[in-house]
This record gives C-alpha cells, structure tokens and sequence, in this order.
C-alpha cells in the first residue's frame, strides 16, 4: 500500500506554520466512560532576531521542531502520540520531511553542507524522543515506526535514504530499542550508507539483447538516470510512462546531455527479451549477465522498481527515489 498523504515539499511551508503556537484542545470520551484530552500539534515560534524565510530561521526551525511535541503532557494509545493524534502527527511529519528535502535539495556532489544540516536535524529528533521524560515504550515504538514507514518504506513518495540514515544508525544504538529490532536498524543503516548523495557508485558491465557488452563508466551523458526494472512490472511500466511524458526526453537524450540505462538483474532472460519492445528503443537497456549487481551488494536495489539519477561523473544524486522528484530536478536543467 503506497502512503497518500504527500504534503509541503518546501521549506516555506515550514516557516509559514511557525509561529503559531497553538494549545486547541478536543476532549474524547472512551468506551470505559473516562475522558482524554487530544492537544494540536504544537508548532516551533521563530524568535523575530532571525527574521522571516531566512537561512537562520531555517535552521532553528529545523533544529526545534520537535521540542514542543516531545515536551508534551499527552498519553500514547492506539490513536494518539503524546495527545497528538495520529493524522496531525503524520501530516506535521510530513511537513518536516518536506522542509528537510527542500534543504537538502541546496546541497551538491561538491557542497555537502545542506545535506549535513538536515541529517543533524534528525538526529536532534531522535535525540527530543530518547530524552523525552516520558520515552515509554509504546510512544517510542509508534513514532519510530511512523519515522520508518515515511523515510525508508520502499512505497513511500517521500522515501529518502539519505535523511533516513541518522535516524537508523541512532535507533541502532538507542537503549530504548529492541534488540532485535537494534539488529534491523544497524542492517538498513548499512544500507543507507551504500551509494551515499554525492558518493561515485561502483561500474558494472552490462549486455544488451544483440550481445553486445557495455559498461555504465563507459556511458558519456550528463546526466544518467539508472533505472532496475523487471518485465511485466507495472510500476516500472508507470515509470516509463512518467519519464517518457517528458518531451524533453528524447532530445536530451540525443544531445547527451541525458542517458537511460535501463537494467534487469534477474536470471529470466528470455523473459526480458520478450518484453523488450515495450522499452524505448534510443535508452540503453541490457541485463547484467553477471549477476553482481543483485549478488554482490554494491548497489542498495531493496526493491524493483528503483530509480538513481547520476552527474556526468556518476555521483549520486538521487538514489531509488521517487520519480517525481527525478523529473522535477530533470524540468529544471
């Protein structure tokens, strides 16, 4: 089931809600009769020193998001966390995430900065949970499962692994974490790390129905939008779709400023050939006759299909991401 709530992917949207502290409060009556007190989602006042949309304000906002969520009276149930319930916690999370890409979207293969600022910032989420003087289990377990299902769940319009990995590694070493769960965290922050923004992913060799071998280092584009599909795969065949929506496809393509290399990783080949014609015929699509890429885990490919979006000397810059978030960045050159 893919999430639906996709919400404020700019950093405007966060300096908008600031400012607006509010206490509303809504009581409900359970069924043993006693009566619980829901509380809004409190929201971060920007003090004036920083001014309106600035770098600074950004930032602070950024940096105490969470405080007046963590320092809450509320109780934790099956609806609610911390008084908040669910549906405000998700959209003000989904808030959060929007302002954290839009930062992170400032930064570049040469310039980590924005990406450095919006990973401190999940840790010091993480950190207002742990501290939190209620931090029981229950609160702890359903907000990092809410944290889970919205940065790192592979049907996720708003999955980023890159601002999921803070929030991993710490989870990985929290005493409030199960050990098996501690387990869990460790292993998809190894994930995350693999094919970091900004990092060269590794080269692989590739063949393409006629026979003919090729490298992804040998691909001279731009830009290269590496694509892992299977055939037959609807969501893969909704991706081509998006992607070839774009007029500009074609013509970039033949201008090299962009190259499709669109790879099947499985042992069905025959399979692959048949379906063949469904693909456009100026991408480059082959399959990795070695098997490497599905066996060797240099490449973090969690599900089919992913999609990573690669500079001219093949560092990431989006790593199985959403294909919205691709073509935007695509619109723009």
């Amino acid at each position: 089931m893919k999430i639906t709530k996709v919400l404020a992917l700019s950093s405007a949207l966060l300096l908008a809600a600031c400012g607006n502290n509010s206490n509303n409060r809504n009581t409900n009556q359970v069924t043993d009769g006693s009566v619980t007190e829901d509380r809004a989602f409190p929201t971060v006042s920007t003090p004036l020193v920083y001014g309106n949309n600035t770098a600074e304000a950004r930032e602070y906002n950024l940096e105490h998001y969470w405080d007046n969520f963590f320092n809450g009276s509320g109780t934790t149930d099956a609806t609610s966390i911390l008084g908040v319930k669910d549906g405000d916690v998700e959209q003000a999370l989904a808030n959060y995430i929007g302002a954290l890409a839009a930062v992170k979207s400032m930064a570049t293969p040469d310039s980590l900065q924005p990406l450095r600022l919006a990973q401190k910032s999940v840790r010091t989420m993480f950190s207002r949970l742990e501290n939190h003087q209620k931090a029981d289990s229950l609160t702890y377990i359903r907000f990092t499962e809410m944290v889970t299902k919205y940065l790192y769940d592979p049907n996720s319009p708003v999955r980023d692994e890159d601002l999921y990995l803070p929030f991993a590694e710490a989870a990985g070493r929290s005493a409030l974490t199960s050990p098996d769960m501690r387990a869990a965290y460790d292993f998809e922050a190894r994930q995350c790390r693999t094919n970091q923004f900004g990092e060269k992913v590794p080269d692989f060799r590739y063949s393409t129905a006629s026979g003919s071998k090729g490298t992804l280092y040998g691909v001279r584009a731009d830009y290269t939008m590496l694509f892992f599909s299977n055939p037959g795969c609807s969501a893969c065949k909704e991706i081509i779709d998006q992607v070839m929506s774009r007029p500009y496809v074609e013509r970039y393509i033949k201008e090299g400023r962009l190259a499709i290399v669109n790879i099947y990783i499985d042992e069905e080949i025959a399979k692959w050939r048949d379906y063949l014609h469904n693909y456009p015929s100026y991408w480059i699509n082959g399959y990795d006759y070695t098997f490497q890429l599905r066996d060797s885990g240099k490449f973090d490919i969690r599900a089919i299909p992913s999609l990573y979006l690669l500079d001219s000397s093949k560092r990431v810059l989006f790593k199985d991401a959403p294909t919205e978030n691709v073509l935007a960045f695509l619109d723009k050159i």
